[in-house]
C-alpha cells in the first residue's frame, strides 16, 4: 500500500430532519448565498426549510438559482460577480452535484483575481475559498464530501474537472428523504455515476490495496441491492439512505487513498457531455461495459475475478476468463435492467464527433489501470454506438 494522507474534514449530519442543524451555518459569517438548480427545490419544499432555517440563523440572503445539469462557467461567473457585490461570507448549495460545484467555484473565484476558469484549468491556483455549505438533494456525485468540481464552457465544448482542499464543503446536510422526490430517470443515472467513481478507484493495479479494494465492492454492492429498490420505490427511506451514503463514501478519499488510482471513464464521459449535453451518469453506464471489455486481458484479468466473485457472486470455481466475463456481462445487464440507455444511438450520439472527442483525450490515460490511446478511445466510443 503506498504511502498518503488523508483528510476530511467536512461534518456529516445524516438523517431525517437534520436540516435543523443548518442554522450552524452562522459560524461562518452572516451573509449567504444560495446556490441551487431550476424550480425542484421549491416544488418539493425544501426551498422554504432551508430558508426557514438560516432565517432563524439572522443570515442575509442572496440566491443564484438556474444552474445546469453540467454546470456553466457563466453561472460561476455570475455568482462570484454577485459574492462580491453583497460581501458574501459562506456559499450554500443546496442540490446535487451541479449546484454543489457550482457553489465551490464561485468560493473560490470569489477570492481569485482573475477569471474563474482559470481555476478549472489549473486547479493549482486554487488557494484559498469562502467556506461551502451543501444541503444535498440527489445522491450522485459525492461533492458533498470531496474536493472536487466539474465545470462546463458550451463555447469551447470543454467539461473539465479542478479541485482543493480549501472546496471540500465545512458541513453537508445529507436527509435521504431529501431524495425522495428525484425522478427515476435522474435516481438511476445517480446509482450509475456512484457505481462508476467506484470502478475508478477499484480498477487500480496494486494488488497491496486490499482493504480499499473490499470497501469498494462493499459500496458496489449496495448499490446494486439497494438502486432497483429506490428507482421502483422512491420513497424507501433505507434505500435512500443507503445509495447516499454510498455516494459519499465512493469518492471521499476513503477507496482511493494508498492505491494507484488514475480515473479513465469518466474523462471519456466529460467529452460526450461537453458536446452533447448529456445526462453524466447515463454516458457513465454505457460507457462502462465496453471499457471493461477493452482493458480485460490477461494482465488484468486477477482484478475481474475478483469483481465477479466478490460483487456479483459468481461461482469461483470456474475459469477465470469466464468469471470475468460473465461479471463485465452483468454489469451491463444490471444497468439495462435498471432503465438505462446502453449505446451512444439512445442518448443521440452518431459517430461525427468520435474522432475528435477521442483526440482531445491524448496524453490523459497514460497512467491508468490500462494505459489508453486516442486511437484505443476511439474504439471504444465505436463500441458503443
Amino acid at each position: 500500500m503506498n504511502n498518503f494522507t488523508f483528510y476530511t474534514p467536512t461534518k456529516i449530519y445524516f438523517g431525517d430532519g437534520m436540516i435543523s442543524n443548518l442554522h450552524k451555518i452562522s459560524d461562518y459569517g452572516k451573509s449567504v448565498l444560495i446556490v441551487y438548480g431550476k424550480s425542484s427545490i421549491k416544488k418539493n419544499g425544501i426551498y422554504d426549510k432551508v430558508v426557514e432555517e438560516l432565517k432563524l440563523a439572522n443570515m442575509d440572503i442572496f440566491e443564484l438559482s438556474g444552474v445546469d445539469p453540467n454546470p456553466r462557467i457563466d453561472s460561476v461567473r455570475e455568482g462570484v460577480r454577485l459574492c462580491r457585490e453583497h460581501k458574501i461570507d459562506v456559499v450554500l448549495a443546496v442540490g446535487g452535484g451541479s449546484s454543489i460545484d457550482c457553489a465551490k467555484v464561485i468560493a473560490a473565484g470569489t477570492l481569485y483575481e482573475g477569471d474563474p476558469w482559470d481555476l478549472v484549468l489549473d486547479g493549482s491556483k486554487i488557494v484559498k475559498a469562502l467556506p461551502v455549505v451543501a444541503v444535498l438533494t440527489m445522491a450522485a456525485t459525492g461533492s458533498e464530501m470531496d474536493a472536487f468540481a466539474v465545470i462546463s464552457d458550451m463555447k469551447s465544448n470543454d467539461k473539465l474537472g479542478t479541485g482543493a482542499d480549501c472546496l471540500k464543503p465545512v458541513f453537508s446536510i445529507l436527509d435521504p428523504k431529501f431524495t425522495f422526490s428525484v425522478p427515476r430517470k435522474h435516481t438511476i443515472a445517480g446509482v450509475a455515476d456512484i457505481m462508476s467513481h467506484t470502478f475508478e478507484n477499484y480498477f487500480a493495479p496494486n494488488k497491496a490495496a486490499f482493504l480499499q479494494s473490499r470497501l469498494a465492492e462493499a459500496v458496489l454492492k449496495t448499490c446494486i441491492k439497494y438502486g432497483p429498490i429506490a428507482a421502483d420505490n422512491p420513497e424507501d427511506y433505507e434505500a435512500r439512505a443507503n445509495i447516499m451514503w454510498a455516494s459519499s463514501l465512493a469518492i471521499n478519499g476513503l477507496l482511493s487513498e494508498g492505491a494507484d488510482v488514475a480515473w479513465t471513464v469518466h474523462g471519456m464521459e466529460h467529452e460526450l457531455s461537453a458536446y452533447y449535453d448529456i445526462t453524466h451518469g447515463e454516458g457513465l453506464a454505457l460507457l462502462t461495459p465496453h471499457w471493461m471489455e477493452y482493458v480485460l486481458s490477461d494482465d488484468t484479468l486477477w482484478k475481474f475475478k475478483d469483481y465477479g466473485v466478490n460483487v456479483w457472486g459468481i461461482d469461483a470455481s470456474l475459469g477465470d476468463m469466464e468469471i470475468a466475463k460473465l461479471a463485465i456481462e452483468k454489469t451491463s445487464e444490471f444497468f439495462r435492467n435498471l432503465g438505462l440507455p446502453m449505446s451512444l444511438s439512445e442518448v443521440g450520439i452518431g459517430r461525427e464527433k468520435l474522432k475528435e472527442m477521442a483526440d482531445k483525450l491524448d496524453g490523459k490515460f497514460d497512467d491508468s489501470f490500462v494505459a489508453l490511446k486516442p486511437e484505443d478511445v476511439l474504439k471504444i466510443y465505436e463500441a458503443a454506438l
